[in-house]
């Protein structure tokens, strides 16, 4: 059965929204790996030496939650897509209006879960720069890869990755958002649903009837 048009861009925006929050989890994942599992997101920034070493972490639970967040939505996206791609060329089945229901709650929570991974990766970020440039080692965050820290091979592109990371977030953000007004839009043309009406119907019936009554009381 074909899908409606609605629900073949809504699996557009599905798929477009696993790919982003794939990146965001591995990017997140890889730099927390770098640290040696600790959390840079609101972190803080020492001298040991001449070199740099994250002195204060966050707790790791932090880096797990936008991480897992992230994975655990791309991973819905990607069983949604294999779910109505089966549905379609196999089964005769289509989402009805509990169905839909569902589905706007689910993507109203990940829009949630998606906004606050965002901005725990911007405001996060952010500190942990302000902490390195605020020792006078280097003037910008990405310039603070090329240095040394402790221990070695800590921080490999620490920065690189966050930004990838907090921009894959507010683009499947805005994914999510659109997914979500397509959602509405099937609600309500499912809540009032256009229907011809046929003869038998009481409603057609009841407005000949109001027609011929009326062309007989003119004759």
């Amino acid at each position: 059965m074909a899908l409606p048009w609605l629900q073949r861009a809504e699996l557009v925006l599905f798929a477009a929204a696993f790919l982003s929050g794939a990146v965001a989890a591995a990017a997140l994942t890889r730099t927390q790996g770098s640290f040696g599992g600790s959390c840079p997101l609101y972190g803080v920034v020492a001298l040991n030496g001449s070199s740099l070493t994250l002195s204060s972490p966050s707790a790791p639970s932090l880096c797990y939650f936008v991480a897992g967040a992230s994975g655990l939505l791309a991973l819905y996206c990607l069983l949604l897509l294999f779910f109505w791609v089966y549905s379609s060329c196999i089964e005769d089945s289509h989402r009805g209006s509990v169905g839909l229901r569902i589905a706007l709650a689910i993507s109203a929570i990940a829009i949630f879960l998606v906004l606050v991974s965002a901005c725990v990766l911007r405001f996060g970020t952010n500190s942990l720069c302000s902490s390195i440039i605020s020792l006078n080692h280097t003037i910008s965050c990405p310039e603070a890869q090329k240095f040394s820290w402790t221990p070695p091979g800590t921080a490999v592109q620490f920065y690189t990755n966050l930004h990838n990371a907090e921009t894959s977030s507010w683009v499947n953000l805005i994914l999510w958002c659109l997914a979500l007004m397509l959602q509405v839009v099937q609600c309500k043309s499912k809540a009032t649903p256009y229907q011809p009406q046929e003869r038998g119907d009481p409603e057609w019936s009841s407005e000949t009837d109001a027609l011929v009554g009326h062309r007989q009381s003119h004759s």
